[in-house]
Order: structure tokens, then sequence, then C-alpha cells
């Protein structure tokens, strides 16, 4: 920055010598002119020269701090400018329909959460359907079924996030003790098989084997009808999600863990520690960061619980505890065609689950900052 009223320090060096020279002693931001007052043009003169290079020294100072901030965003948006100016036809090839799908089936349809705020007609359609305002959302709050719907879908998704969550990890840290390739991969293959049967398979499974004449209760001698009785509901669901999942929710760990280099193992074992140590002060700290990102990703998700097997294990004896938000709101919308009221409900459901995923990676990140994770 350059100015002519501004002056460098040797400058304003040599107006303070002039000035002392001349009889002006007491050198002062606000009263530089003590003997004489005839000089006082002199003690002016320093009083601008010294500020004038304060606030030049504190501008650049500023601006240093700017660039610093700056400077890695500017120059690695200026890097991929000139890659995108150069390959602009790999991003149209293979960036352009990523995003034309994204815009069409995700963000367009969020124009239907006006549908929450009418009494909408599909006769009407969105614009000449009567607008209602907050009247869907007083309703839902009011309702008896509100509460009982809201604890239903907190406990099945807060249960299902707390019994789920770690299996994963403990299997790929058992298959990576594994030393066998052919035993390992065998394994491997026998837990992620599960994950790739279909919902509706599992859930005419779970009826099949639990069942009053079914397999489980042969073994027990048992008659027990699990699916008509409310306290079993949340039990087959978390656990039938554990034996289809925990194979392939199990290969992001086990990717992490094949990069952990034998050395430090190795030297653990030199050291002489156990496998409980070898495990909590080299394998574990390797997994904290997925685990982390994980885990946040899961309780993001805590009130976007699928419908699909909830409704499939669904009967009228276990609605009681099987009845959750996203099987209430189909079957308001697409049973009773109360579409107005279900979007509310949805749309409530939405927006506590943004609060739950921002309050979780607020805490996570407040965590990490005081290595608390």
């Amino acid at each position: 920055m350059t100015n002519k009223n501004y002056v460098n320090k040797q400058n304003a060096q040599k107006y303070i010598d002039k000035a002392k020279k001349n009889g002006i002693m007491n050198l002062t931001n606000n009263n530089l002119c003590m003997n004489s007052m005839n000089k006082c043009s002199y003690s002016e003169t320093v009083v601008r020269v010294l500020d004038s290079y304060r606030q030049v020294k504190r501008e650049r100072k500023r601006d240093m701090r700017k660039k610093e901030k700056t400077g890695s965003v500017s120059a690695y948006m200026n890097q991929f400018g000139k890659y995108f100016r150069k390959n602009w036809q790999l991003y149209i090839i293979f960036l352009l329909p990523g995003l034309l799908l994204t815009l069409i089936f995700k963000y367009l349809p969020m124009l239907g959460i006006i549908i929450a705020f009418e009494e909408y007609s599909p006769f009407l359609g969105y614009f000449d359907s009567k607008w209602i305002g907050a009247y869907n959302f007083k309703r839902l709050f009011s309702s008896t079924e509100f509460l009982r719907l809201l604890v239903n879908t907190l406990k099945l998704s807060g249960y299902n996030l707390l019994w789920s969550f770690f299996p994963p990890i403990i299997l790929a840290l058992l298959l990576n003790r594994v030393r066998s390739a052919r035993i390992k991969r065998n394994a491997q293959l026998v837990f992620y098989l599960p994950y790739f049967i279909s919902t509706i398979v599992l859930a005419g499974m779970i009826r099949l084997f639990f069942s009053p004449v079914g397999p489980i209760n042969a073994i027990f001698g048992t008659s027990i009808d699990f699916m008509s009785e409310s306290k079993w509901f949340r039990s087959l669901y978390i656990g039938s999600g554990i034996w289809q999942t925990i194979g392939w929710s199990s290969i992001i760990y086990t990717s992490t863990l094949a990069g952990v280099s034998q050395d430090l193992i190795e030297a653990a074992k030199i050291d002489g520690a156990t496998i409980i140590q070898q495990i909590r002060n080299v394998e574990l700290p390797a997994l904290k960061p997925v685990i982390v990102i994980q885990f946040i990703l899961s309780a993001g998700n805590i009130m976007s619980i699928g419908f699909e097997k909830v409704y499939a294990m669904q009967t009228d004896l276990n609605k009681i505890t099987s009845d959750i938000i996203p099987t209430y709101v189909y079957r308001l919308g697409l049973e009773m065609g109360d579409y107005g009221y279900s979007t509310a409900v949805g749309l409530f459901n939405s927006i506590v689950n943004l609060i739950l995923l921002v309050a979780v990676n607020y805490v996570v990140s407040k965590l990490n900052e005081g290595e608390g994770l």
C-alpha cells in the first residue's frame, strides 16, 4: 500500500530528531510542544507521521493475515480453474449426469413441502389447494398418537444404533487376527452374504422361523408367537438387522486395518503387549477417524429408519411398539389419502433428523478438540 501522505519509519525518525533539536523534548502523541509555541508545527508533523506509520503497519499486518487465510483457498481455486478449463469435457461427461439426477430426484421433489401447509387435493394441485398454514402441525402436536410415535421411533432407532454400531468393529478386529488368507476369505463370504437378502424376504424368514410352530420354538420346546407379542418386536428387528449387515458394515473397518503397518504390531509384540493391548494401542487409534465418521452418519440418520422392514414385520397385535413415524406417514398418505397431514409429519421428522445431525457433529467436534474421541 503506497500513499503520499504516509512515510516510512526512517523519515518519521528524521522529523523527531529535528523536533528535538529545536527544543521540543517531551514527544507524545497528545502533546509534543512543551518549550516553544512557534515550534508546534514540527510536533504536529511528527504526530501525523507517527500515526500514519502506525496505521500503515496495522493495515499491512491485517492484509497479511487475510492473505494467509485466503491464500491457500485462492491457490486451490486457481489451480482447479485451470484444470477445469483444460478438462471441461470430462466434467460434462461424468459430473453432469450425477448433478442432473440429484437435482431432479432430490431437490425438485422438495417443492412438495408446500403440501404440508395446504389442504391438498390432487385434483386442484399445489397452487389451487386451500392454504391452511400451520394447521397440520398443530393437528400433529395435539394428536394423542404423536408422543407414542415419537417415542417408538426414538427407541427403535436408538437401540438399533446402540446394539448394531459396535459388532462390525469387533468383527473387523477378529478377522484382522486371522492369518490364513483362505479362512479369512471364506469367513468374510459367510458374513457378507446375508446383506444381499431383500428386506421382504428377510421379514418372511423372521415370520417363518419365529412362528409358534417354527424352528426356534421347536428347539426350545416353546410355542411363543413372537410376532404377535409387542415386547419381542424391537429385539427381532435389531437382531435380524445385525445378522444381515454386520459383514457389510465391517468392510470399511477391515480395509482401514489392512493399512496398519505390521511393523507397529510386531514392535508391540516384542515389547510384550498382549492382544488386548495391541488392539487398544495400535489398531483402535487407526480406526478412530473412521469410527467417528460412521457414528456421525449413523446418529444423523436416527430418525430416518426405513419403514419397509418395520411395515413388513408389523401386525395388529404388535403395533403398539412397531408403529413409528415413517409407517404412520405411509398409512396416512397412501392408505388414507391425507396428503397434507402426512407431509407435515414427514417434514417434522426430517427437521428433527437435521437437528440431531448438527448436534452430534458439534459434540463430536468438541470432543475431538479436547481429545475426547
